[in-house]
């Protein structure tokens, strides 16, 4: 006859199998979701369209997009209606963050316990950062924190539709949540939530998807990612293709 002591050791052995199919499983699952790739719906020129350049700009932890201002304001609607007012610049800087976090410059070091608030905290109010450059950015910024996209139209249009919809109209217009003293930049209430699940290179990642690119939405948390995105499909002045 076995031991009685031996009968919990038995229980555990019954029970460690179903527990490593749950682990592997989840294992699977989480690996699956690093490397899903979402497709994206490209729409090149059509005939004797010419086509439309813009940059991705990468400071190392967040990015923004530069466009061409006149295309914008030509468009109409409420994205122009934002734009036109700005001050003098051929290009507009484009960005969306934490509606406190991603506006103050103060130093990183007194700001940890604001940003612990804005990633882990559900539902923080966000902002559409509009700034105005005179420069055009491929003579601002070294390769390695640029990368250049060439649009057809109407990926542009749609890349400006999917930034214009970030806006938060429900008082009809745009509206200017905050500015900073000696900044050209505004930044325009959106009606979009920031948390970790919602980042701003998310943001960014759907930006790029929404004018046609393959993007990997849940590594496109950094901006590495963001930025292998547009190099990935096309690579013009961008330092080549990314894997």
């Amino acid at each position: 006859m076995r031991p009685p002591a031996l009968a919990p050791l038995t229980s555990m052995r019954v029970w460690r199998f179903p527990l490593i199919l749950i682990l592997a499983a989840m294992i699977g699952a989480g690996a699956a979701l690093w490397t899903w790739t979402r497709a994206g719906d490209p729409v090149g020129p059509g005939a004797g369209e010419q086509t439309v350049v813009v940059h991705l700009l990468d400071n190392g932890f967040h990015t923004d997009l530069a466009l061409p201002r006149a295309l914008l304001t030509r468009r109409g609607g409420p994205l122009a209606q934002a734009v036109e007012p700005l001050a003098p610049g051929d290009w507009i800087f484009i960005g969306w963050g934490d509606a406190r976090f991603y506006v103050d410059q103060s130093p990183i070091s007194s700001r940890l316990p604001d940003g612990a608030r804005a990633f882990f905290r559900p539902n923080n109010p966000s902002v559409l950062m509009l700034d105005p450059e005179t420069r055009d950015p491929a003579e601002m910024y070294p390769t390695e924190g640029r990368a250049a996209l060439r649009l057809s139209p109407a990926a542009f249009a749609r890349m400006a539709d999917r930034i214009e919809a970030s806006l938060d109209l429900s008082s009809g217009a745009p509206r200017i949540a905050a500015q900073r003293p000696g900044d050209d930049a505004r930044f325009f209430r959106s009606r979009e939530t920031f948390s970790i699940l919602h980042l701003c290179n998310h943001w960014t990642g759907q930006v790029l998807y929404a004018a046609g690119l393959a993007v990997r939405p849940v590594r496109s948390l950094t901006s590495g990612e963001v930025m292998r995105t547009v190099r990935r499909a096309a690579p013009l002045d961008s330092g080549g293709p990314a894997a």
